[in-house]
């Protein structure tokens, strides 16, 4: 009885002990995982960190057994084993700290203002304009809207036009006989910004074979970051959206808008959101 007695009073001991920096401490570590687990959970990456978990487990069991010819083992592939991870997931880890880099933890001005709300959806009527078009007559396009992580390295790679979104523009950029009609459209702040561009190409073994060299193309792109995608099959003039290295398909012109506004303004729309449902709370306790 007194033993359970003093192990209550050493954990209220410990509870109390607790200070602020102990706290953030821990919700720093719960946030790196949370990432790290929403990063893995659907990359070939996860069954390499259930595989790293398995070792782990493997080292403090033998360490607790007191299996010293294991434990030493074990050991040492993990030294080496985690230089190999590296150099093996370089890609997978780049992304993750891209990704990490572009959130946003503060809201952004900009998203507020009613002037940007208005030339976003106006640059989303023209993209559902000429993707709708695109879809009736089977002509193939890739258009990326750029988000929080910057989309440098890509747009390099085409041509900077910086024109004002407008739907026959982007008709005449993927017109069937126009030079840059295989490439990539980057809109960056509502600008048609640069055309022919190059994405990375998917390398994930679980996208359905169907799919082709442009499908492939803006998974990747999704998967590399947080940029919307939009993409036009041209032998089935299906629409497809690649958000997070996932696609959805068969889109049409009404649910195509519905889904880019909900995506461009996700932020906005859940800071919204949070404004009636504080203002409805005070107007309860009035």
């Amino acid at each position: 009885m007194n033993a359970l007695k003093e192990g209550f009073l050493d954990l209220a001991a410990r509870i109390t002990s607790i200070g602020f920096f102990d706290v953030l401490d821990i919700i720093i570590v719960s946030v790196i995982f949370y990432y790290t687990y929403r990063f893995v959970r659907d990359r070939r990456a996860g069954k390499l960190a259930l595989g790293i978990l398995l070792v782990f487990l493997a080292l403090f069991a033998s360490n607790i057994l007191g299996m010293q010819a294991l434990s030493y083992l074990i050991e040492n592939i993990v030294q080496v084993g985690m230089i190999g991870v590296i150099i093996l997931f370089q890609s997978e880890l780049r992304t993750f700290l891209e990704k990490m880099g572009g959130q946003s933890i503060l809201p952004i001005n900009k998203k507020k203002d009613k002037k940007y709300f208005s030339q976003t959806i106006k640059c989303i009527d023209a993209v559902v304009e000429a993707v709708s078009d695109f879809s009736a007559e089977k002509t193939g396009a890739l258009i990326i809207f750029e988000r929080s992580t910057k989309l440098g390295d890509v747009i390099k790679t085409g041509t900077v036009i910086d024109a004002e979104a407008g739907a026959y523009m982007i008709k005449n950029i993927f017109f069937n006989k126009a030079p840059m009609h295989d490439g990539a459209l980057i809109i960056r702040n509502n600008r048609l910004y640069s055309a022919g561009c190059f994405l990375p190409l998917s390398v994930n073994p679980e996208i359905v074979k169907d799919l082709g060299t442009r499908h492939r193309a803006g998974i990747g792109m999704s998967e590399n970051s947080d940029a919307v995608v939009v993409i036009v099959s041209e032998e089935t003039g299906t629409i497809s959206i690649a958000v997070d290295g996932r696609i959805t398909r068969d889109y049409d012109s009404i649910t195509l808008k519905r889904e880019l506004v909900k995506l461009l303004f996700a932020d906005s729309i859940r800071q919204n959101n949070n404004s009636a449902d504080k203002k409805g709370a005070a107007n309860e306790t009035l």
